[in-house]
Parts: C-alpha cells; structure tokens; sequence
C-alpha cells in the first residue's frame, strides 16, 4: 500500500487524495487505493460479522465486502442519504489483493496535497485509532485525516472477510 512517499533528499512528493466526509469530518485515501465509487445500493447482510462489516456487494459479478467506516471508528454512524457513497478501495490480505468497500457519508473531491504539508499522524488523543491514520494533510487552515488503507481492518479481520467472500463465491 502507499506510504508517505519521500524522495532521496527526503523531500516528499505531492499525492492525490479522494477527500470524503464521515460524521462531519474530512479523511482521505490516497487515489491509487481507490477503484471506483458507488451510489449507495443495496447491501446484503452477512450473519455472524462484526458490526461494522455491513455485508457485501455484488459488483460485476464480484463479491465485494462493505464495511461501515462510522463504525469501525466507533463514531455516530450518520444516516443514509442520497450523498452517501461506498467507495472501493483494493487492500492487501496474506494471500491476495482484495477489493474492500467503504461506506461514507459524502465524497468530496480530489486533492492535492504537496509533500511538504503531510504530517505524521497526531500522538494526541484522536477521534479514531492512531494506527488507522497514515498521515495529517494540512488544506490552508485545516486538516484532512489520509488514512492507511491496509490498517481499516486488522489481519485477522482481513483473513475472516477474504474466507467469508470466498465461501459466497463458492457457494
């Protein structure tokens, strides 16, 4: 997955990011991570799933896993609107690339972010664990959580939604 991406003189290189809203507040992915967005559409549920995986998707005849962002975070979850997204991204699992939806509340645009105005993520006490931000981007006055892709959900997690995908396809 990207990291801070820093050049030999340690300078690092400007990134595109797809900015979105949760709860109010701006996070991030990096661009490359992201696949496609999706109007929010039908999501079927899966028994047995913690509750923040709300289900899967079929897409193209694949099907993807959705997790809720709001709850993974243990945030107030907004309710669904005509703004609300799932936004793939592809994360790495122990055996393969996997295409991972995420619902947000509303997907904002995308931006550049020069190298120079990304921070490392804050050792403050955060809205959301420290492990899921890959960085701080500074916008002017404000700032913008660039999340790390590959942390949303653990290994174990990963592994748990790749068997339970796999087992759908397999029938």
């Amino acid at each position: 997955m990207t990291a801070l991406a820093v050049t030999p003189n340690g300078e690092a290189n400007d990134q595109q990011y797809l900015t979105f809203l949760l709860n109010g507040e701006m996070y991030a992915f990096a661009i490359l991570n992201v696949k496609e967005i999706l109007e929010y559409g039908k999501i079927t549920p899966i028994p047995r799933m913690p509750k923040f995986i709300q289900g899967v998707i079929n897409l193209r005849g694949e099907v993807v896993p959705v997790i809720n962002l709001a709850h993974r975070f243990h945030i107030e979850a907004q309710p669904i609107t005509k703004r609300s997204c799932i936004v793939i991204i592809e994360v790495e699992t122990e055996t393969q690339r996997q295409d991972l939806g995420v619902l947000v509340d509303s997907v904002s645009e995308v931006i550049d972010i020069p190298g120079l105005d990304l921070r490392a993520a804050p050792s403050f006490s955060c809205q959301i664990r420290i492990d899921f931000i890959r960085a701080m981007g500074q916008l002017q006055d404000n700032f913008v959580i660039i999340l790390a892709e590959d942390k949303v959900l653990s290994v174990e997690e990963l592994a748990m939604v790749e068997q339970v995908t796999n087992e759908l396809v397999t029938g």
